[in-house]
Parts: structure tokens; sequence; C-alpha cells
């Protein structure tokens, strides 16, 4: 089935640039001596994540437990979920994904630790905690010295393992706090077993950060606008684009709105139209994407077919149930979205 069959909007993954932007981070990890963990948030589909595992990725790195149980159930087994699992239901969720996988988490609180230790309990198991170290991003994450409490206490509950420390983004910036978190904890006669960084932006500075032992990337798979204009990636490293439809030529109104492309912006655009670079989409109305064309010698015609490449493609996966895999214009493969919506 060619491509331009597809209704719209539709999802489209240029298969040859997501198999070049696989290998190429995988390259650029191992010639750094790093282990790759991708994070599947990105694209949700347990498929994908095989092809980083072959390409000679060491696990994959999930958001969520309900994300972790969907790759755990189609066969990956070394899972690690870079956030706080609070909650009893949650935690019992995440020790039975560990009785059967090599799971990792990470902590940054006491609470969270208590509760990660209660769960472990039920099952007689020890399980593999990172804490997380904060950086400028302030989002999760303990200083350097609660860092290194934080071990101490994990060290001495007998159902979890101190596994290391997590940091993101894991740019030069956050190196002073590591290397003192690290000082610290080898003070403190603790051992380190993975320092784990992440971040797409992050990773073009991974060789300023040799303390890291294992990098988590996500959006590097698919590309995306936003990552273009901070310059982490090219427009031809951008394997998602959306297929759009003109509806009306008055405005210039898409048939791809807050529901297709998300309400991510940046600059001053949600997205960028391939085929009129110099147009605009300035707003979103939920099923209309709303485009400015001023700048455009030509105008498009109601029922032409446009591609945006989207500002954040993360969340544009979570939108659909379903992405195409592209190959010389014709559709190579249909994937479901497998963990669409699983945010808990």
């Amino acid at each position: 089935m060619h491509v331009s069959e597809l209704e719209t909007p539709s999802v489209l993954i240029n298969l040859d640039i997501m198999e070049r932007n696989i290998r190429r981070m995988q390259d650029h990890c191992n010639a750094l001596g790093l282990a790759f963990r991708p994070h599947t948030k990105t694209h949700k589909i347990p498929d994908i994540a095989k092809m980083q595992l072959e390409a000679g990725a060491i696990g994959i790195a999930c958001q969520k437990v309900s994300e972790a149980e969907v790759f755990a159930q189609a066969g990956i087994n070394d899972i690690q979920i870079p956030y706080n699992v609070v909650g009893v239901k949650k935690t019992q969720r995440l020790v039975d994904l560990a009785l059967y996988n090599h799971m990792t988490v990470s902590a940054d609180h006491t609470m969270v630790v208590a509760g990660l230790a209660d769960a472990a309990k039920t099952e007689d198991m020890a399980l593999r905690v990172l804490v997380d170290l904060a950086t400028a991003e302030q989002r999760t994450g303990a200083s350097p010295y609660e860092l290194v409490e934080l071990a101490k206490r994990i060290e001495k509950e007998v159902h979890l393992h101190f596994a290391g420390v997590l940091v993101y983004p894991s740019d030069p910036s956050a190196r002073p706090a590591l290397l003192e978190t690290l000082d610290l904890l080898n003070t403190a006669g603790i051992g380190v077993d993975v320092v784990s960084g992440g971040g797409f932006g992050a990773a073009r500075f991974a060789d300023q950060m040799p303390e890291l032992t294992e990098l988590r990337v996500g959006t590097y798979v698919f590309g995306d606008y936003g990552s273009v204009v901070k310059e982490w990636c090219t427009l031809a490293d951008c394997a998602m684009t959306i297929a759009a439809t003109v509806v009306t030529t008055d405005r210039v109104i898409l048939d791809s709105g807050s529901k297709t492309l998300t309400s991510d912006r940046i600059q001053d655009g949600h997205g960028y139209i391939v085929e009129y670079p110099e147009a605009r989409i300035y707003k979103l109305s939920e099923e209309h994407g709303h485009c400015d064309f001023s700048a455009c010698a030509e105008r498009p015609v109601i029922g032409e077919q446009v591609h945006i490449i989207p500002v954040h493609t993360c969340v544009v996966t979570n939108m659909h149930n379903q992405i195409y895999g592209i190959r010389d214009g014709e559709i190579e493969v249909e994937w479901p979205v497998a963990a669409r919506g699983l945010v808990w």
C-alpha cells in the first residue's frame, strides 16, 4: 500500500532514517565505552525496542510501571524505571516484575525508599535501586549529601540493593555535583555499580562525563523539530512526520490539531511543514491546525497532503493507536502503539 492511500492524519516513520538513528547512537556509545539503554517512552513499541537491542543496547528504560509491564510481556527483561514509584499497588506490581526480570528503579526520598523496601519484603527479594541526583532541571533528585544518606539507608535494607547514581540530564553542568557525590560515596565505603546518565542533548557531551557507565536516550530514534531547533539533530534526522490534509484554504486549516500534534510549541509554531518550510502552524484547536502561509510563494489547495515534523515526538506517539513504517513511499509495517496511554 502506498503511503498516499492512508487516511489523515497519520503518523509516519521513515524506516531508513530511524534505522540510521539507531545505528548512530549505538556507535556513539560504543566509541565512548558506554552501555546504551534506549528510553522506550518515545516509541512505546516493543518491536522497535527489539531493534534497538539487536543493535547492541543492554536493556531499556521505561518511565512508568505500566509501560514496563508491556515490554516485559514482550520478552524484554532488562528494564530500568528512572522514576519514583510510589504507592502500594504500584510498588507491588514493580516487585512482581522484578521476580522474573532484571529490574532497576530510582528514588530520591526516604519515603520512596521505605515503600520500595516494604514491597520487596513481601516477595523476600532484593530490588535494585538507583538514587536520583538533583540537576538544574529541577525535577526529581537529591543533593549529593542527601543522595549518600539515601544510599546508606538502602544498604541497610535487607530487601534493597544500592545500584548507583541516576542523573538527568547528564550534561557537563551536572558533573561537579556528580563528582562530589561519587567522592562522598567512596568516603562512606559504598560501592557504585552504575552511573546512569540521560538526555538526547546530553548525549552530545557524554565524552565530557567520563564517570558515566550508561546512557539513556529516547527522542533520538525518531527526532523532532524541538531537537532540531536546539541543534541536537537536523531535519534529515527526523524520521517521524504526520501526514495531514488541507481542509480549507481561506485560512489554511489542516486536519491535525492538538489531538494529533499535541499542544507542544517551540519558537512560534507547533511543527515544521516539510513541503512549505516558511509556513507556520501558529495555533491548534482539537481537530484543526491553523496555519500562516503568508511567507510562502505558493499556497496549498484543498485536499493537498502535507507532512509535519512535530515539536515533540514522544507525546505524539502516545496520542495514536498505530504508526506506520514507510520505505520508498510504501507502508512496510504497521505498529500498534502497545504502551499508549500507560502513564501509571
